[in-house]
């Protein structure tokens, strides 16, 4: 491993010259950064990651069972598990998605769990994202590049090959496909995650597609090629938000969506990856409800925990934040990326009180949770090793007849000493992460 990590700043090259980059827009601005890669690995041994395998694929499989439900007969609000006012007032239930059934029954098909290790060994649900998440490229083609640097740092330490992710996610989506060509639908050039489409495309030989080269005829998706031809869509991987996906069923205003691509889904014409209107379940208002959701629909106990957390919802959970709220880690639940986190050990009192006053007079707008304090693993910093907080990132694929962990992730650090915070917008780095097979 030594060996490996020795090459670490000629791999952060090699990235940077591929154009594994990553790009956010900042006031305006879109600004383009290199995702810093540490090339000490995150290791899992084989027993700890077959506990998590069954805990991922038993968490995902209530979470798809609840977006049917959710959209459908909404038994589990009727059975009172999930309350009805809590359910339909976040901001990303669409009513638009109502008894709209996905090809084979599944919502989410890609979906990125994180988690983080505590210092006791035992691992905690963060969050749930179900909508498009990212990051599976950057250990992917980190991979590669160390495999080249240190070809025998795999064969000594037997890391289990992460190569079969484009395999997975093709078999993926040929699983839900509806008779026609598989595409990866991208904003373009200056999304963040454009180098992930673009790599994505490649690896599962789909066809990378921006909304005017595609096309709605008689419920029907088409793929017009270079030579004009119109092909039929059979699957669209869509690394598009909702909102924008079909400015004629969502925002108007949309100049990277698709019209009437909705009426295509809706006809069963094409399968979307993942499902609009998946952020039903991974608002972080509802995450709070995924044990009892493991319960209600699979009869069994959760393998997995949540951090504990606490809904100012309710009046007793209220009551305890209120009290507590200055050893507490505040979420507003609107919020992605590493924002709206406030950690309430860090504000004055009056700042407390002003946070205590929002939450009182907002309470669905944010959970709270105790702060975990979860392990450090070592980065390469000024040619030392430095501890520094990570969280790992699992992709669960999901394509009808089995729910698979695809057997790594992305491990993701805080190059700040004094931070929790590891996402890539807030300057965090990333981990190649090893699972091993014995």
């Amino acid at each position: 491993m030594e060996n490996l990590v020795s090459h670490g700043e000629n791999i952060n090259a090699l990235l940077a010259r591929y154009g594994v980059k990553f790009g956010i827009y900042k006031n305006g601005v879109f600004h383009e950064q290199l995702f810093p890669y540490d090339a000490i690995p995150r290791v899992i041994p084989a027993d700890e990651f077959a506990k998590l395998e069954k805990g991922l694929i038993q968490r995902v499989d209530a979470l798809n069972l609840y977006l049917a439900d959710i959209y459908s007969g909404q038994q589990i609000v009727k059975d009172g598990v999930v309350p009805a006012d809590f359910a339909f007032s976040s901001s990303v239930y669409l009513p638009q998605c109502a008894d709209v059934r996905p090809p084979r029954g599944v919502y989410s098909h890609i979906s990125g769990i994180d988690l983080v290790q505590a210092e006791s060994g035992e691992w905690f649900i963060l969050e749930d994202n179900l909508r498009i998440p990212s990051g599976a490229s950057y250990p992917m083609i980190a991979r590669e590049l160390s495999r080249i640097a240190s070809p025998q740092s795999y064969r000594l330490n037997h890391v289990v090959d992460n190569r079969r992710y484009g395999q997975m996610l093709r078999e993926t989506m040929d699983a839900v496909n509806c008779g026609g060509i598989n595409v990866i639908l991208t904003p373009g050039r200056f999304n963040a995650a454009y180098f992930e489409h673009s790599y994505l495309a490649e690896k599962t030989g789909a066809v990378l597609a921006q909304n005017g080269d595609l096309f709605v005829e008689n419920q029907v998706l088409y793929y017009r090629d270079y030579h004009g031809a119109a092909n039929r869509v059979g699957a669209v991987y869509r690394r598009i938000s909702d909102e924008y996906l079909d400015p004629l069923t969502f925002l108007p205003e949309s100049l990277i969506g698709v019209p009437n691509l909705m009426d295509a889904y809706r006809a069963g014409n094409v399968a979307i990856l993942n499902a609009p209107g998946n952020g039903a379940a991974d608002d972080k208002g509802i995450y709070y409800f995924v044990p009892k959701m493991i319960r209600y629909y699979l009869g069994e106990e959760p393998i997995l925990q949540n951090a504990p957390t606490y809904l100012p919802f309710y009046e007793d959970d209220m009551k305890y934040v209120m009290a507590h709220l200055e050893t507490l880690v505040v979420k507003d639940v609107a919020e992605a990326g590493g924002y709206g986190v406030i950690f309430g050990r860090d504000l004055s009192r009056e700042k407390l009180e002003e946070l205590r006053q929002t939450i009182r007079k907002e309470p669905r707008r944010f959970i709270a949770q105790e702060v975990i304090q979860f392990r450090d693993l070592d980065i390469m910093d000024g040619g030392a090793r430095v501890p520094r907080k990570a969280d790992l990132r699992a992709f669960v694929l999901s394509g009808g007849d089995k729910t698979a962990v695809w057997p790594s992730g992305l491990t993701r650090f805080s190059r700040n000493p004094d931070s929790f915070v590891v996402n890539s917008s807030q300057g965090g780095g990333f981990k190649d992460t090893w699972v091993l097979s014995r």
